[in-house]
């Protein structure tokens, strides 16, 4: 598992760019460790409507700012809702039915009406090149 160390700004409200690599037919997960620009955790426990939830869309490229809608959403998981700790899952089946290619992601924390789009980048997704026996 990678760890990321993310600096969110409130007051810009811009995402922090995170480019990620998923190897078709593995199992992928990232760490997301979000803090303020002050270096203290962005706190995921106490938000406008108590706890933060997070989501994820994956989806693929197929022009410069043009893409075909969200491919498949990744299992997003609140490791440490104190500590800013955010976790993206893929299981391999279904890295196994993404095609290689360039996609975009985002992650979104929201609590109540409050929506950031913390993180988005880009996603190299590599086939496999060996086979089962």
């Amino acid at each position: 598992m990678a760890n990321q160390n993310v600096t969110f700004d409130v007051a810009s409200g811009a995402p922090y760019a995170v480019n990620l690599n998923i190897y078709g037919g593995a199992t992928f997960s990232d760490k997301f460790t979000i803090t303020n620009p002050n270096g203290s955790a962005f706190r995921l426990d106490t938000g406008s409507s108590g706890d933060w939830t997070g989501s994820a869309a994956l989806s693929k490229s197929v022009a410069v700012g043009a893409t075909l809608g969200v491919t498949t959403a990744f299992t997003v998981g609140i490791t440490s809702a104190a500590g800013g700790v955010i976790t993206l899952s893929l299981n391999s089946a279904v890295t196994r039915n993404l095609k290689p290619g360039r996609y975009v992601y985002d992650i979104l924390v929201s609590s109540g009406s409050t929506v950031y789009n913390i993180v988005n980048g880009n996603v190299l997704v590599n086939a496999g090149i060996a086979t089962d026996p």
